[in-house]
């Protein structure tokens, strides 16, 4: 089957070769067999994590400060009292195309599609992120974009020191105490994943911290589904609410019934 690609933004382009028109029964079972592949894949994404988790950690011994909203903050304020903190390197400053009216248009996609952070920070997981751009234009940048993401200047060597100087990347700590560690780092194509709250928490040391998770001996982890809350119900809901404990364990038992789909 051919079809014409000309509604396309610009128009004039060429005739796609499309896939063939099938009956619903040749259709599932099509996305049946390409389901297997799926589910492959999912799991191969979770030992990844699992994986993850276990990698060696880097101490970090240079104090590091930034510029916030009430001033001068370091790399341990930002933890926000967390245990562990994810740092993206947006690119807003002086150079930067769009400067001073809007960050890097990369950068700015990136800042769109973060999920509410109140659901990291029930997972003990604080988000920021940082550039060299004075407060007063990243203040003015996030109220014109609505963004609420905590957004601090880098005013030393630590974009250097954390590869990204030149070019996007998301870095992640551990606080344990007042040590501060550095457990993981992605950039260029990792970067396009984030956004959501499971693709952040995947790439943290602890994980989502949930009961099917492989993770090491020790770590947290609750009941799966069992935590998740509206995102201005959390401080309220210190305990998972009764029904929705019902809700969960029915929805958990249907898919384990299921052969194809062991678990979450």
């Amino acid at each position: 089957m051919t079809t014409s690609a000309n509604n396309g933004p610009k128009g004039g382009q060429p005739v796609m070769q499309t896939p063939p028109v099938v009956s619903p029964q040749a259709w599932e079972a099509a996305r049946e067999q390409l389901l297997v592949k799926e589910k492959a894949q999912t799991r191969a994404r979770d030992a990844l994590a699992a994986e993850r988790r276990r990698m060696p950690w880097m101490a970090v011994e240079t104090a590091y400060g930034f510029e916030g909203p009430a001033g001068k903050v370091s790399l341990l304020d930002l933890f926000a009292g967390r245990h562990q903190l994810i740092v993206y390197r947006a690119f807003y400053e002086p150079g930067v195309f769009g400067w001073p009216d809007h960050a890097c248009r990369g950068c700015s996609m990136v800042a769109d599609q973060v999920a509410h952070l109140a659901h990291l920070n029930a997972r003990d997981t604080t988000l920021v992120f940082a550039s060299r751009a004075p407060q007063a234009d990243i203040a003015r940048l996030k109220a014109r974009m609505g963004w609420e993401i905590p957004w601090v200047t880098i005013t030393d060597s630590f974009d250097a020191d954390f590869g990204v100087a030149e070019w996007h990347g998301t870095n992640v700590f551990y606080r344990d105490g007042d040590r501060v560690f550095r457990t993981y780092f992605l950039n260029n194509r990792g970067d396009e994943q984030m956004g959501s709250t499971w693709n952040y928490l995947d790439i943290t040391p602890l994980g989502r911290q949930e009961v099917w998770e492989d993770s090491p001996e020790g770590y947290p982890q609750t009941a799966t589904y069992k935590w998740w809350n509206w995102h201005d119900s959390y401080v309220a809901d210190a305990e998972p609410d009764k029904k929705w404990v019902e809700i969960s364990d029915a929805g958990e038992a249907a898919f384990r019934n299921k052969p194809t789909d062991p678990k979450p």
